[in-house]
C-alpha cells in the first residue's frame, strides 16, 4: 500500500504483508480457554458491560466455567455489578482473578486500584498494553467461555484485542436510535476486516413493558435490530427492555440474580461458535 509504514502492529489494513503476519498472543501458560467472545459497540453508553455481565451469568448458570476480562481500562464497571470489591492478588508477575459469588472469574482495572474511584490517566498505548496483560498475565485456569467487555469505538484497545486475542466471535451492542446503523456498520466492518465472526446484535433499552397493561412502549424509537441483522447477515438478535429491576440489581451488585432469557438466541450462537484449539496455529 502507498501509505504503508511497515509497522503492521499499528495497522488495521488487511493488505498482503499483514496477512502473512500474526500478532496472536497465547494466554497465560496455566490457562486453557475454549471460547472468547468480544462484546463491543461503536459508541459508549449503550450497555456493553451490562450485556457482558448477563451473558456471563447465563453461561455460569448453565454450568460452564466462565470468565470476564474487563478491557475498558479507563471506565471499568464489571466488578461493581457483581458486588466484587476485593483487590486481585498474585506473585512473580502472575495475576490471580477475583471471583463472584457464583464462581465467575473476572479481572478489571478496579481490582488493581487502591480506591475504585481513582482515575486511570494513561495514554492509548499503555491502556492497550494493560488490556492485553489481562489476557497474557492472568492465571485464568480452565475456562469454557470468556467474555471481553470492550471500550467503545475502534481505537487502540479494540484493535489490540482483535489482533492479539484469538476471538471466537463478537456481539455488537446498540440502542434504538437513528444513528444505530452507522454504529453497527463500523463494528461489522472492523470485525470482518479482522476475520472475527459477528455472532449477534443486542439492542439495549429496546422497549419498556408496562407492568399494568403489558403493552410494549418503544421509548427511544422504533427497533431496528432485526432489519440490521438481516441487512448485515448477523445470525442472532436480542432486544433487552428498559427494566428498573435490572438496574436495581446492577446498582446493588446482584446481577447474578438477573433474568437472562432475552439473550437466549445470541447465547445459542455463542455456544455454536468456534473453539480455540491452539492460539498460535
Amino acid at each position: 500500500m502507498a501509505n504503508c509504514t511497515h509497522d503492521c502492529g499499528t495497522c488495521a489494513s488487511a493488505c498482503g504483508s499483514r496477512a502473512k503476519t500474526s500478532f496472536i498472543k497465547p494466554p497465560h501458560k496455566n490457562s486453557k480457554i475454549r471460547r472468547v467472545v468480544a462484546v463491543t459497540s461503536g459508541k459508549g453508553g449503550v450497555g456493553k458491560s451490562l450485556v457482558t455481565s448477563l451473558l456471563a451469568v447465563r453461561a455460569q448458570a448453565m454450568g460452564l466455567k466462565t470468565a470476564i476480562l474487563d478491557a475498558d481500562i479507563t471506565g471499568p464497571s464489571i466488578p461493581r455489578g457483581f458486588g466484587v470489591h476485593e483487590l486481585a492478588s498474585g506473585t512473580d508477575g502472575n495475576i490471580l482473578p477475583v471471583t463472584s459469588k457464583s464462581g465467575i472469574k473476572m479481572i478489571s482495572m478496579n481490582n488493581l486500584l487502591e480506591h475504585e474511584d481513582d482515575p486511570v490517566v494513561w495514554r492509548g498505548a499503555l491502556i492497550a498494553g494493560a488490556a492485553l496483560q489481562f489476557w497474557t498475565d492472568v492465571v485464568w485456569g480452565d475456562i469454557d467461555i470468556m467474555f471481553i467487555d470492550m471500550p467503545p469505538g475502534t481505537g487502540d484497545v479494540p484493535l489490540s484485542v482483535f489482533q492479539s486475542i484469538p476471538l471466537s466471535g463478537a456481539v455488537i451492542i446498540t440502542t434504538p436510535q437513528e444513528l444505530v446503523e452507522m454504529i453497527v456498520k463500523k463494528n461489522v466492518n472492523m470485525a470482518r476486516m479482522m476475520n472475527v465472526p459477528v455472532l449477534g446484535i443486542a439492542e439495549n433499552m429496546s422497549y419498556f413493558a408496562c407492568p399494568d397493561c403489558g403493552k410494549r412502549h418503544e421509548l427511544f424509537g422504533r427497533s431496528k435490530a432485526a432489519e440490521l441483522a438481516e441487512k448485515y447477515a448477523i445470525p442472532a438478535v436480542a432486544r433487552i427492555p428498559v427494566d428498573p429491576a435490572l438496574t436495581a440489581l446492577a446498582d446493588s451488585g446482584r446481577l447474578e440474580e438477573a433474568e437472562t432469557d432475552p439473550l437466549a438466541e445470541i447465547f445459542s450462537c455463542i455456544l455454536a461458535s468456534r473453539e480455540i484449539k491452539d492460539p498460535l496455529n
